[in-house]
């Protein structure tokens, strides 16, 4: 892996330890605006239990590095991004404010920068190249 990867990385590590703080503290409510009212869960609940998913998953980007565990984790962080992809396109549908995102054009911009994030995990922490070369070994037996 090349010193981009890792410091690509520890970044999103951070980037997701610092959200999953925000879900606990003072961005709470931002992130209630995230939460589909179709879901079948109180939503303190979900902003509370995700900001310590997206901790777990930031700490472990930063402090998980050997290969096996990293890769790991990768796939963990993209189908966490996969996972409350719904929350960001209900936010666009439903036309409800947070994070500033108050006009259908800046929500929409956003749902573009979720498959980047999926996109980000994968090669930050080789999982893609990882399961290229788990299929390519299985090709060739």
């Amino acid at each position: 892996m090349s010193v981009v990867q890792h410091l690509a990385r520890i970044l999103l590590g951070l980037a997701l330890a610092g959200a999953g703080a925000g879900h606990l503290t003072v961005l709470r409510e931002e992130f209630q605006a995230q939460v589909p009212p179709w879901l079948p869960l109180p939503v303190d609940l979900v902003v509370v239990g995700s900001g310590v998913v997206e901790i777990t998953l930031g700490l472990a980007l930063i402090l998980l590095w050997r290969p096996r565990w990293r890769v790991a984790v990768g796939w963990a962080a993209a189908l966490f991004f996969l996972a409350i992809f719904p929350g960001n396109i209900a936010q666009f549908t439903e036309g409800r404010d947070g994070f500033g995102l108050d006009s259908d054009l800046a929500r929409g911009i956003r749902l573009l920068f979720q498959p980047l994030l999926v996109a980000w995990a994968l090669w930050s922490t080789g999982a893609w190249r990882a399961w290229r070369r788990y299929r390519a070994d299985r090709r060739t037996r």
